[in-house]
């Protein structure tokens, strides 16, 4: 009589803590259980056994197994049949759990989703291990990247996204941060200044760089969470980098604007209003402001031409009111005020009042008789109203941007919205024991971790949960191939998709197996993890399958990639040596910045089509359980001539000269190679032996180090491959699924793997080729500039010069030293006609505007008409400028 009783302790690591014995007398179930107060259950011959029944005694050749479940969270009402479920979930569905497990849900990560099919519909590119999207996946991803801030080129833009989730930057990239409270504008001194708060990125970050549109706001920003002044092409801009848990100080960020006030004029003795000081939703405010224009300016025309200073007066009242918007006390006067100038030029003017914290409703009268006479301008419009709402000017986990900018020529409406940022993310480091403070990084391996530990945006894992050490040697990897996950996050998904996107920059992806989430990258492995031949292969089951070219089988692959030189998407081809470029698969890869980095990846792709095109399946027990997903195995099997291979039944020693007995006779004498399954699965060798041709007996040429001969009466003898050279004694293949079959039997596919893979990516990247349309430039650059004297009066000149793209106006200027400057005047046109009011020393200088102020091109008057001093009478030939 002869039975197997096993005890499994760990159920997330069944292969790893377990107890095997003999059975050598018809014992009862209940006498073998373990002695532990854990709960367990156990299983006969595969099948759940009740407690009822384990006085049943064990029969010749029943399999026994207990499991000892894991216990509850601690609260109690935990079910430990479901729990056993998520374990077998885990152990043998790789990525299921992850991806139900998802996060926040407004976490914002972009669909990317892994498929788990082998092949693309529409171009059949084959990447059996790390697979494209399908083209469902594709097509939805493409429709939330449209509407992205910064990856579509057409929505790029501040934006207000109500109810979208808050970006996630990793790496470095640019990045047009999305409105964190309305912008609003104030005047003092009749300049109007734009206040805007703007948020980068969850979690931390440095900007390296404050751009509008194209133009430097700021080349080398300072991220101490202090106020400064922009030091780039723009004047009267002051910024402040707020760090997560910072406080915006620049100005006060909680402001709302009544959409009820838009710039009616106030008349005589006539009330404007009452209006409600802000929305019932926006809470209370502290303090209210009112903006006044004066559209004509203000003065008396006086009979000699002269000005004369004309005064407007006017009240300002305010009345408390509930959320419903009732009146709940009586009209007080907050405000009292009185202008006077002499002046053409329109007037606008803030003024803020501070009220006791509560809502209310505001009205505007006219106290003065308005002048209505030809020879005045003595008009007052209530131009706007915003509430001031108190309270901490913090934001949480984020780092935002603010921008306080006074509106000049030198910056359109447009460009306001077009703030942009370069922006590098700040993350823990794992260094092998502990983690670093957030440090700039655009590793792949730490921006992998983050999403997976992340508390606010991720999935939440603790660090048990994350094979960290893995993670730690990928890092190494990449670092030394210079690839980096440099991407914003800025549309809803799961936490799976985008660890997904982020490993898949490093040829990688991420699998969720026994309980531990780990990034399993494709590149070349040396050892197989397990060798299976005829002795553990069910009868039967072995599959192969040939996938054959065909009309629609895709010759190269084509990358677009989001280029970091110069922030849009460009494409890379990738063609293999010797092969035609006809029908290239067309893939994008988000978060790759670097066109080397594409190329490597898309060439690896490609590669991959071409020499990974034999597929296979095979069923086993539960060695198949020691592989992970993509793992190196070994085959060896008689039907496609895999090399030979068979059991040994008997042994010497492990040193050269010794014996080793097999199971099958040799064919042929001479040298041999002879792989041999290790106690823990692995494959040790090949090692060289000598054998006689029909003998069972060979004899070890080489030692094998650190190999250990299984006792024969506890485990099963070395399974052997034998070939006649190093190569051909099996096959290596890359494991692609694993599942269970029944209790006892595993189902495993693979794909036979070639080297030819991993040597592709050596070339040179190739450079970009094609025509391409020029982008239009947001700062526009004046060229060709000339000037030529009015024939008859020559003090007097006409300026010409070439249409610059994207300007939609441009401003000219004058000047006698080249540090004073006037402006002259301002044109659509592309000429325009002034007087060298400085004679010879006169200077112009030209600009074009677009989204922002294109630079100043300069010209020497006296280049252009020197003989008008020096009294020749000859006509100078035209210089030009900006050329």
């Amino acid at each position: 009589m002869k039975a197997l009783c096993t005890t499994i302790r760990d159920p997330f690591r069944p292969m790893h803590a377990r107890e095997c014995r003999e059975v050598r007398s018809r014992q009862r179930i209940r006498a073998l259980a373990p002695k532990t107060s854990q709960p367990f259950i156990a299983l006969l011959n595969g099948k759940p056994i009740l407690r009822a029944a384990w006085n049943r005694r064990l029969q010749n050749g029943d399999s026994l197994a207990f499991l000892l479940l894991p216990q509850g969270g601690g609260g109690g009402g935990s079910n430990p049949l479901v729990v056993v479920a998520m374990i077998a979930l885990s152990i043998y569905a790789p990525g299921l759990a992850m991806m139900m497990a998802g996060g926040n849900g407004a976490t914002a990560f972009a669909v990317a989703a892994w498929q788990a099919g082998i092949m693309m519909a529409g171009s059949m590119l084959i990447n059996a291990l790390l697979p494209p999207p399908k083209a469902s996946a594709a097509a939805a991803s493409a429709a939330i990247a449209a509407a992205s801030p910064t990856y579509s080129l057409q929505a790029q833009g501040n934006q207000a996204r109500l109810d979208a989730p808050i970006p996630v930057l990793y790496g470095r990239h640019q990045v047009f941060p999305d409105f964190a409270a309305t912008p609003y504008a104030e005047y003092s001194g009749n300049e109007q200044y734009l206040y805007e708060l703007l948020l980068v990125t969850q979690g931390q970050c440095q900007i390296q760089q404050i751009l509008i549109a194209d133009a430097t706001l700021d080349a080398a920003p300072v991220n101490d969470g202090a106020e400064h002044v922009a030091s780039g092409s723009f004047t009267d801009i002051s910024y402040q980098i707020i760090p997560p848990g910072g406080t915006v100080t620049l100005f006060p960020s909680r402001v709302v604007t009544s959409p009820d006030v838009s710039g009616a004029e106030a008349l005589t003795s006539a009330i404007l209003g009452p209006f409600p000081s802000h929305p019932a939703g926006a809470g209370t405010c502290n303090a209210i402001a009112i903006d006044v224009v004066f559209p004509r300016g203000l003065y008396y025309a006086n009979t000699d031409g002269s000005l004369a200073n004309k005064t407007i007066t006017w009240i300002i009242e305010a009345a408390p009111i509930n959320t419903v918007g009732t009146v709940t006390g009586s009209f007080v006067t907050i405000g009292s005020e009185s202008f006077s100038a002499a002046t053409t030029t329109p007037q606008r003017q803030t003024y803020r009042y501070t009220v006791t914290v509560g809502r209310y409703t505001v009205r505007f009268t006219r106290t003065d008789a308005k002048d209505t006479s030809t020879q005045a301008a003595h008009e007052i419009d209530w131009a706007g109203m915003r509430a001031y709402i108190p309270g901490a000017q913090a934001y949480g986990n984020v780092t935002l941007l603010a921008l306080r900018m006074k509106a000049t020529n030198q910056l359109s409406s447009a460009a306001t919205r077009k703030i942009n940022v370069i922006a590098q993310r700040l993350l823990p480091v794992w260094n092998g024991s502990t983690w670093s403070a957030p440090t700039a990084t655009r590793s792949i391996a730490w921006a992998f971790a983050d999403a997976a530990r992340n508390t606010d945006y991720g999935s939440k894992l603790p660090d048990a949960r994350i094979d960290l050490t893995g993670l730690l040697a990928l890092d190494a990897t990449w670092a030394t191939r210079g690839d980096h996950y440099d991407g914003v996050f800025d549309a809803l998904g799961t936490c799976w998709e985008a660890m997904t996107q982020i490993a898949r920059a490093g040829r990688a992806m991420p699998v969720y197996q026994g309980g531990i989430l780990y990034a399993l990258r494709d590149q070349a492995q040396t050892l197989p993890v397990a060798m299976f031949t005829p002795r553990n292969i069910a009868r039967g089951s072995l599959k192969l399958d040939y996938t054959l070219v065909t009309e629609d089988t895709c010759d190269g692959v084509e990358i677009t990639y989001f280029d970091g030189d110069v922030w849009s998407w460009q494409t890379v081809t990738c063609q293999l040596p010797g092969g035609t470029y006809l029908q290239p698969a067309k893939l994008k890869l988000p978060g790759v910045t670097s066109r080397d980095q594409a190329w490597r990846e898309g060439i690896t792709m490609a590669a991959s089509n071409r020499y990974r095109r034999r597929f296979g399946s095979h069923q086993t027990e539960m060695e198949g359980l020691i592989p992970r997903i993509g793992d190196l195995i070994a085959i060896s099997h008689d039907m496609p001539a895999w090399g030979v291979s068979g059991d040994i039944i008997a042994h010497t020693g492990i040193v050269a000269g010794s014996v080793l007995t097999l199971s099958e006779p040799v064919v042929g004498g001479g040298t041999r190679w002879l792989a041999i399954s290790a106690m823990d699965g692995s494959v040790s060798g090949p090692w060289q032996v000598s054998a006689t041709d029909g003998s069972t007996a060979v004899t070890l040429l080489d030692s094998i180090p650190s190999f250990s001969w299984p006792d024969p009466y506890l485990r099963e003898r070395p399974r052997y491959a034998l070939g006649t050279t190093s190569s051909n004694l099996y096959i290596q293949a890359r494991v692609l699924t694993i599942k269970p079959a029944s209790p006892e039997k595993i189902d495993l596919t693979w794909v036979v793997e070639s080297a030819a893979v991993h040597t592709a990516d050596t070339g040179a990247t190739p450079g970009a080729s094609g025509w391409q349309l020029p982008a239009i430039p947001d700062q526009p650059i004046v060229t060709g500039l000339i000037a030529r004297p009015i024939p008859g009066d020559l003090s007097r000149a006409v300026l010409s010069w070439l249409a610059a793209p994207g300007a939609t106006s441009y401003l000219i200027e004058v000047s006698g030293d080249g540090v004073r400057w006037t402006r002259c005047g301002d044109t659509s046109a592309t000429s325009y006609s002034l007087s060298a009011i400085y004679g010879y020393a006169t200077r112009i200088r030209v600009a074009a505007i677009g989204a922002a102020l294109g630079p100043w091109i300069t010209a020497f008057w006296g280049d252009f008409a020197f003989y008008m001093w020096a009294g020749s009478g000859i006509y100078a030939r035209p210089k030009f400028y900006g050329v």
